[in-house]
């Protein structure tokens, strides 16, 4: 021990405090922290005390975690100063030290936290990064057994006010382990000298601060409440969790399961920062391999040379044919990858939607065909009945193959929409061009 800090130890053993605070106030908070390690339980609290707000903050996390508890404890009859204690802390700092608590003193901390420091401590408390103990709020309301009617009532009005919800009590026992929980209007309908116990029926649904989210999510769709309280591994109430925080979470999985479905993930979720690497490696495999199949549509054209050459007014309407194939097929596309995403259809409904798209891309190809017939009967109406019936059976064609690529692809574990656009067009090139001349070699006798 240095003289400077026999020195300071000397008026901590004197009791000479204002000198002692006029020593430290400028001191490092490390060299604070040593000082009070060294002192007694009683002195040091004292000491502490004496420290400014902002060296509270900072000396505090320096501290043994024995000098910590002894602190916090001496504090819990200074409401005020404990308070801004627990709220000046750095959160990393706060969580190290509230996850050395019990649970049940950790819950009553918290409590002492404004919302935003409270809420941003919930999340830190260690728990999974996906589990629920991230989404659980500490502000309930909560009785013991022995309460009467009036008291509970008494205690709603003076710890309710910040509560996140009122509709459901919750009963726990001296230790803070959750034993029940009782509806607002059951309270309010009993008789003010009946007891909390009288009312309990030892029924309640609860779920494990380690539980994912998801569970939260299967349980409030199976049970018909507004919050459900939360409790640690050894039963002790810590929190609840609002149908709000699980509708959230239902948002953002679904909109991470969308996401999925494109190959685009990381990009998606921070454009500006996804490598080039990445987004070249999600697109080449495809772009590569379908200039490859695209070659399979300049065969089938040659094949049709002798056609062409017969009738030249068919090229004027190829590409327009083409084309509406493709567009027909990645509409389907993008609505059967929308619906796989957010669970409005399954796999094994792919047989049920294929009937169905078959109607309605037939009625779709017709209405094209009677629009394109109109165009064929000014320019080229010699043709008008091959037109009419390509642009039917190609639409129909793009429908159902946009329709059932999605399906594809997900049950062989591959990405539905970095493969389907692409897909799709070079197949309703090539199944275009094979439907519009086979159709005019028919039609026309060639």
């Amino acid at each position: 021990m240095n003289s400077t800090n026999i020195h300071l130890q000397s008026l901590i053993e004197e009791k000479k405090w204002k000198a002692l605070r006029l020593e430290i106030i400028d001191r490092d908070p490390i060299e604070v922290a040593n000082i009070i390690d060294e002192a007694s339980l009683a002195d040091a609290i004292i000491v502490f005390r004496l420290l400014t707000r902002e060296q509270a903050k900072e000396t505090f996390q320096y501290l043994s975690y024995d000098k910590q508890e002894y602190i916090i404890e001496g504090l819990a009859k200074n409401v005020n100063k404990l308070s801004d204690l627990l709220n000046d802390l750095d959160p990393d700092d706060r969580t190290a030290f509230f996850e050395e608590l019990p649970g049940q003193i950790t819950q009553r901390l918290i409590q002492l936290l404004s919302p935003e420091e409270r809420k941003i401590a919930t999340r830190l408390l260690g728990y999974p990064e996906d589990s629920i103990g991230r989404l659980m709020t500490p502000e309930f309301v909560a009785v013991k057994p022995h309460f009467t009617i009036a008291q509970t009532l008494n205690h709603i009005r003076e710890y309710g006010r910040n509560s996140e919800t009122l509709n459901v009590i919750y009963v726990v026992d001296h230790h803070w382990k959750l034993i029940d929980d009782i509806k607002i209007r059951t309270i309010l309908l009993a008789k003010p000298e009946q007891t909390i116990s009288e009312l309990m029926d030892n029924h309640y649904v609860s779920l494990s601060a380690f539980d994912d989210q998801e569970v939260a999510i299967r349980v409030f769709q199976d049970q018909d409440r507004i919050a459900i309280p939360v409790t640690d591994t050894e039963g002790l109430l810590l929190g609840i969790i609002t149908i709000d925080d699980v509708m959230d979470v239902v948002e953002e999985e679904t909109t991470e399961d969308f996401h999925k479905f494109g190959a685009f993930q990381d990009a998606i979720d921070n454009p500006l920062k996804a490598k080039v690497s990445f987004l070249y490696k999600k697109r080449i495999f495809w772009l590569t391999a379908l200039i490859f199949m695209n070659i399979f549509s300049g065969a089938a054209i040659a094949h049709f040379q002798t056609t062409i050459q017969s009738v030249i007014s068919l090229l004027f309407f190829l590409p327009l044919l083409i084309a509406s194939g493709g567009n027909a097929g990645a509409q389907a596309a993008t609505l059967t990858i929308r619906s796989l995403a957010v669970g409005d259809v399954e796999s094994k409904d792919w047989l049920h939607l294929v009937g169905k798209e078959f109607l309605v891309s037939l009625l779709l190809g017709i209405t094209m065909a009677l629009g394109v017939s109109l165009i064929a009967s000014f320019r080229a109406p010699d043709i008008i009945a091959v037109v009419a019936i390509t642009m039917t059976l190609t639409v129909m064609v793009g429908s159902l193959i946009g329709l059932l690529l999605p399906f594809i692809f997900t049950r062989l574990k591959m990405d539905p929409a970095s493969a389907s656009a692409p897909l799709i067009t070079s197949v309703a090139d090539i199944s275009g061009v094979l439907i519009y001349f086979t159709v005019a070699r028919w039609i026309l006798g060639l």
